[in-house]
């Protein structure tokens, strides 16, 4: 009785032992596989990353290899859309461009291929002051070649160019400047609604759209128009010189076709990129250092938050606390 109660107990506790030495295998080796997969996981999170960097990286070089070139060629800049900024035409973008080209070697003048219909007079005028500039530094020519239209604050660039060619079907000139916008007083007062607006300041609420028309504060805003006419005024005449013949509507805001604007002295010939980079240039090759976002500047505002991910998943692995 003795011997079996004893044994009892020992049989039994050598049993919980197996089992409980067991049962841990098992656990560590589920633990052991969970943190393999999260491993896993990470590494091929990482390892896109890494793929995709290396083809922002790729695209990087190449738009910087395509820009610098030691031959002799034709640097070439398009200011295409809207001037504004934050658009592709911005002044941070073609100034950025302009430097580029006039500092490589190998540029032996440099082209603006325009089609735009305008926009900031602020854009145009930086891009404008910087051209004079660069073009002093450099002793390099400019030419400025319209393609569909050069209005506005696109004429406002083109008028630091040495010389401007056009097509016969271009639209050039739009030399004014505007500021437009909407009333809706009458509106309201068919709807019954009522206009409830308080400033500090008298002027504060100048134009605006739900208000009658203050005739003093209109012709101040008429007259603040004219002063940035003026300016553009003084753009171009300096710009074009002697070239310029002068009749009582060229400032007036109207558009010209490409042989009418040669007439005028707005526009220097007939001619494409093509056409002035082998006849006027002399320099056949032709290099595009517009700035453009690449794949790789796209594929990083996409995948910018795979790669804070990324960073943070390697870091909380490693046993860094970001705080």
């Amino acid at each position: 009785m003795n011997d079996d109660t004893g044994g009892g107990p020992a049989r039994g506790v050598s049993g919980g032992s197996w089992e409980r030495a067991t049962l841990e295998k098992l656990v560590f080796a589920t633990l052991k596989e969970q943190r393999s997969v999260r491993r896993w996981r990470m590494f091929s999170r990482l390892l896109w990353l890494a793929v995709l960097g290396a083809i922002a990286w790729y695209f990087l070089q190449q738009q910087t290899l395509g820009a610098v070139q030691s031959t002799p060629h034709t640097a070439v800049i398009e200011i295409r859309g809207e001037i504004a900024s934050g658009a592709s035409a911005s002044a941070d973008s073609i100034v950025s461009s302009l430097k580029t080209a006039f500092e490589d070697r190998g540029a032996q003048a440099v082209v603006l291929l325009i089609d735009s219909p305008g926009g900031s007079p602020v854009q145009a005028g930086i891009i404008n002051d910087e051209i004079t500039r660069l073009k002093g530094l450099h002793k390099k020519k400019v030419y400025a070649v319209v393609e569909e239209t050069c209005a506005s604050a696109a004429y406002y660039i083109a008028a630091a160019a040495d010389e401007i060619y056009v097509d016969k079907a271009s639209l050039v000139g739009s030399i004014g400047v505007l500021m437009d916008g909407f009333g809706f007083t009458g509106l309201m007062e068919k709807l019954g609604i009522e206009r409830r607006l308080m400033t500090a300041g008298e002027n504060k609420a100048m134009l605006d759209p739900f208000s009658p028309q203050n005739p003093e504060q209109s012709a101040y805003i008429q007259n603040m128009l004219g002063e940035i006419h003026g300016q553009f005024i003084e753009v171009v005449k300096r710009g074009r010189g002697a070239r310029l013949k002068e009749t009582p509507d060229m400032f007036s805001g109207l558009v010209w076709s490409g042989p009418r604007a040669v007439e005028l002295g707005l526009a220097d010939g007939l001619g494409s990129l093509d056409t002035v980079a082998r006849d006027v240039v002399k320099a056949e090759d032709i290099v595009d250092y517009t700035q453009r976002e690449n794949l790789g500047s796209r594929l990083a505002r996409q995948f910018g938050a795979s790669v804070g991910e990324g960073f943070f998943l390697a870091a909380k692995a490693s046993g860094v606390q970001l705080k």
